[in-house]
């Protein structure tokens, strides 16, 4: 009988070395569209929903705006969504990255939430 290999997905916060208390580093939002994982670098669109990150695109959809708190899975329609946007640190090896990006574009997008207060650990 061969063995079968199992990965596991993210799990909800997994991505979260720390965060302030109470509600402070997280907001509720909609995902627009998208199946995406626990700690999915988002964006936001022109309609003010969130997307995953686009770093080629140039609408804002290029500038990370948050990271995900629980897998959702907008394929259908959107959902309701809890993200991470500020005073909170999250382990960079534990964030999703849009298939494809760049050294060049994952710096970009972590100086992003840098800048909002959502500090990425090695």
């Amino acid at each position: 009988m061969a063995n079968k290999k199992h990965v596991e997905p993210r799990h909800t916060g997994a991505h979260i070395v720390s965060e302030a208390n109470g509600a402070r580093s997280r907001e509720q939002g909609m995902l627009a569209a998208g199946n995406l994982p626990a700690g999915a670098v988002l964006a936001l669109n022109a309609g003010g929903d969130y997307v995953a990150l686009a770093p080629a695109a140039t609408d804002g959809t290029e500038i990370a705006k948050a990271v995900l708190y629980a897998a959702a899975d907008a394929t259908d329609a959107p959902v309701p969504i809890v993200v991470h946007v500020r005073a909170c640190e999250v382990h960079g090896e534990a964030l999703t990255w849009p298939t494809g990006a760049t050294e060049a574009q994952i710096t970009a997008g972590t100086n992003d939430l840098v800048g909002l207060g959502v500090i990425v650990r090695d």
